[in-house]
């Protein structure tokens, strides 16, 4: 797509958005695990918001966190009557997840666990048998509101060959 003759193109990740049923549990998970304090938390109720966003009027609770490597996580707690939970099951259509580079993936995996989060292997990483990402390991885990959390631990040099 061409906009006035330039090509639109993305220059980088600004946030990752997620929408979540109670900030407070979100914030919970997310400053033990990380080991930061929220950012920015506030009460969003601007008139260009409920445009943006396809709720005229809404007001969200939001919070902004600090990833590694200099992103930004989005949490989002929409004050409207008619949520619904989506089903937490990976491969229904719609589902997203995160995943965070570790030098760890069993330390990660276990802070996460500690931090309140469900293993999908409850023994921990796995190890990537096969393909380019042979020799890494990782692991998936559900966090509040059935959001996906993996982490990945890239393979030690010569290890994919």
């Amino acid at each position: 797509m061409t906009v006035a003759g330039k090509a639109a193109s993305a220059t980088g990740l600004h946030h990752v958005g997620m929408s979540v049923a109670d900030l407070d549990t979100a914030l919970a998970f997310w400053e033990a695990f990380l080991g930061v304090r929220a950012r920015w938390r506030t009460l969003l109720d601007r008139p260009y918001l409920g445009k943006h966003v396809g709720y005229p009027g809404v007001t969200i609770k939001a919070a902004f966190i600090d990833l590694p490597g200099g992103n930004t996580l989005e949490l989002l707690d929409y004050q409207v009557a008619d949520r619904e939970q989506n089903s937490d099951r990976t491969a229904n259509p719609g589902n997203v997840h995160l995943c965070l580079q570790v030098d760890d993936a069993a330390v990660a995996w276990r802070k996460a666990v500690d931090a309140g989060a469900t293993p999908i292997v409850p023994e921990g990483p796995i190890d990537i048998d096969g393909g380019p990402n042979k020799g890494a390991r990782a692991a998936y885990l559900r966090i509040h509101d059935g959001i996906t959390l993996e982490f990945y631990q890239p393979a030690k040099p010569g290890a994919a060959a």
